[in-house]
């Protein structure tokens, strides 16, 4: 299904949106995880069981929906945080699009989890610009994951406190043209590329991935919103990471806290 989706991907947006219990905790998170482009199958289920209970443990409301009409400005009014897990693709209709970046603008809270950032998303400029910061290129291949050096570089974010400076972790390490730090976005962690091969290898093809500056997780202020992005998560093995684990519910915090970008 996965690589069938990347070969022809789907243009399809729900118009209907789903029924969203009445009587959700406050605050709320959406967890979205639809895939028009290439489905991360095993990243986006060990996504929503790592939410679902982090809501039930700090008793936040949630709800889990791959249906796109749910991006109308009633439904996302009784949300505070929304999480694209592993989203790719053309998933959102113009009107649906629009819907979300005024509630982001607004005040809200989002969290994108890798396949957010990759190359899919190329036809919607403002997601692009404004949440990812830079074009993807590719990711590795030969081998597709590889363990690797990751280094916190803003310690004194909410997201980072209770983090080691240094760790490593398992991923199928992503590339961008660019780095974000110099585009109005701040580095949360990068990638030391010398502790794995940056290179794509696969049939003929080969690429040199290496970026230099590396950042694989970063965040901004949108408007009065704000938005956190991060690399990591394309296995269901990333969220067993002990390290990983703590970083979002520190990215949770932040994303929950109204008062984060005044």
């Amino acid at each position: 299904m996965g690589a069938w989706n990347l070969l022809f991907p789907s243009h399809h947006h729900e118009t209907v949106p789903p029924e969203i219990p009445q009587d959700l905790n406050e605050p709320a998170i959406l967890v979205f995880s639809k895939t028009n482009s290439f489905r991360h199958k095993d990243g986006i289920k060990a996504g929503n069981a790592f939410f679902q209970t982090l809501a039930e443990e700090q008793e936040l409301g949630i709800f889990q929906t791959e249906n796109s009409a749910v991006f109308n400005p009633k439904d996302l009014a009784g949300f505070s945080v929304v999480i694209f897990n592993n989203v790719t693709g053309d998933v959102l209709s113009e009107s649906q699009e629009e819907a979300f970046r005024e509630w982001l603008e607004a005040g809200g809270g989002w969290l994108g989890l890798h396949g957010a950032g990759d190359d899919s998303h190329s036809d919607w400029s403002w997601y692009v610009d404004t949440l990812i910061g830079a074009k993807f290129i590719a990711h590795i291949m030969g081998p597709q994951f590889q363990v690797a050096t990751v280094l916190v570089d803003d310690t004194d974010h909410v997201a980072m406190q209770k983090l080691p400076p240094t760790w490593e972790h398992n991923e199928e390490w992503y590339s961008w043209d660019e780095s974000v730090r110099d585009k109005g976005f701040n580095v949360l962690l990068s990638v030391d590329e010398n502790t794995y091969n940056p290179h794509y290898k696969f049939l003929f093809s080969r690429k040199d991935l290496r970026m230099g500056d590396h950042p694989v997780i970063w965040n901004r202020c949108v408007g009065n919103g704000r938005s956190l992005y991060s690399a990591l998560g394309h296995s269901g093995d990333a969220y067993d990471s002990d390290e990983y684990q703590q970083l979002l519910k520190g990215a949770m915090k932040w994303l929950l806290d109204e008062a984060a970008c005044d």
